[in-house]
């Protein structure tokens, strides 16, 4: 028997999917010593003490079976209660609510739910590393939107039109941003949903760091008149929660969507772990107090990080969520791959170059503050060390 030529065995589609930028950059410098990692986007929390005594407490109460498909309903009653009091958005738990095992495997099922071949979903960049992707194993074509500094990222109505096509059948939409941390008002959204409901276009919105907005309210594109039946909106418990590790995020949409959803979450991954989802409702019963304390923390970390980045010459705009600061490398002359990759081997910091996340990208490199303040100032002292040696 012959074998079959290298490379034909796996499928064209997957073979063409470049692999993360970003877990390039931290198996790197996972493999060094004397590192501070700037580069993975996960809390330095650990998930509060009495969201961790949850889970222990269902095991040794013998939690260790199935749940249902769409995830225990006493957690989606949690989840529509608190969507209700936080963004003021309601969703009936019985048929418009899916648990997923986190917030990446409800991207997945969501463009696979509403995406057939040929259709395009427009991608506003720079975004998450995840979603074209995703958009390309939907079998659709992920079509780019790149948003720039000048506008602090956001996406301006007059872009979006001018990306429509007769095939476009949805936006992805990220705000808070990652990795810019830009974020959009109620009144930015309204020319974006202007313009959705002109086209007949359907919205897939991250919300997965909205409860991190620090200079206004969390916006969400699902609260403007008209937009709650076009809007898949997407969250969890790793950001806020500091919960990465518990891989448990959810989904809302209308009916005709999640019973579609449920479908493909039904044959993948059957359900989230139960004792993530015993976990996930202390969390949203009693872990607010400890969110708020997090992200009291963030913003004073990121007033702190973007001021340094500025008065060592690397400008930076304000982020106005997430736990992410995009500074500025334009002025170095050197790439976003060459900029990390050589601060990395000589001053040990690791950050993640801007092209990675698509167009828009590229003359900027991300950098999480989700780390201590020690850490911070330990990193600003090598980066400008770093600056000092290029010139």
């Amino acid at each position: 028997m012959t074998s079959k030529t290298t490379g034909t065995r796996t499928s064209k589609l997957v073979n063409e999917i470049p692999p993360s930028g970003i877990r390039r950059f931290f198996d790197l410098a996972s493999s060094m010593d004397n590192i501070i990692s700037l580069g993975v986007g996960e809390p330095d929390f650990i998930t509060p003490w009495a969201v961790r005594e949850a889970c222990i407490s269902s095991l040794e109460r013998g939690y260790t079976s199935y749940t249902a498909n769409a995830g225990m309903l006493e957690l989606r009653v949690e989840i529509a209660k608190y969507m209700k009091k936080q963004f003021q958005l309601s969703y009936d738990p019985k048929s418009e609510i899916i648990v997923t095992v986190g917030a990446s495997e409800a991207l997945d099922i969501a463009l696979r739910a509403i995406v057939d071949p040929g259709d395009e979903v427009i991608v506003v960049e720079p975004t998450f590393v995840s979603y074209a992707p995703l958009v390309t194993l939907a079998g659709g074509k992920p079509v780019s939107v790149g948003t720039t500094v000048e506008t602090n990222f956001r996406l301006m109505p007059e872009q979006l039109e001018k990306a429509i096509t007769p095939k476009t059948k949805a936006i992805m939409l990220s705000f808070p941003n990652n990795p810019t941390g830009s974020t959009m008002t109620e009144d930015e959204l309204r020319g974006i949903a202007k313009i959705v409901e002109e086209h007949d276009l359907l919205v897939l919105s991250d919300e997965i760091y909205a409860e991190m907005t620090y200079d206004h309210t969390h916006a969400s594109i699902a609260n403007l008149s008209g937009m709650r039946e076009r809007t898949i909106l997407i969250s969890g418990f790793s950001k806020a929660f500091a919960m990465t590790g518990w891989r448990l995020g959810f989904v809302t949409a209308p009916s005709d969507i999640t019973s579609a959803m449920l479908k493909i979450h039904q044959y993948t991954m059957m359900c989230a772990s139960t004792m993530a989802q015993h976990a996930a409702i202390e969390a949203l019963q009693s872990g607010m107090e400890d969110v708020k304390k997090m992200v009291q923390s963030y913003k004073q970390r990121r007033n702190y990080f973007v001021k340094s980045f500025d008065e060592i010459g690397l400008p930076c705009h304000v982020p106005g969520g997430a736990f992410y600061a995009f500074p500025s490398i334009k002025n170095t002359g050197l790439t976003s791959e060459q900029f990390a990759e050589q601060l990395l081997l000589s001053e040990r910091v690791a950050v993640v170059p801007g092209h990675v996340f698509g167009s828009g990208g590229e003359g900027h490199i991300r950098c999480s503050y989700a780390t201590s303040l020690d850490n911070l100032k330990e990193a600003v002292t090598r980066i400008e060390r770093f600056m000092k040696s290029l010139k």
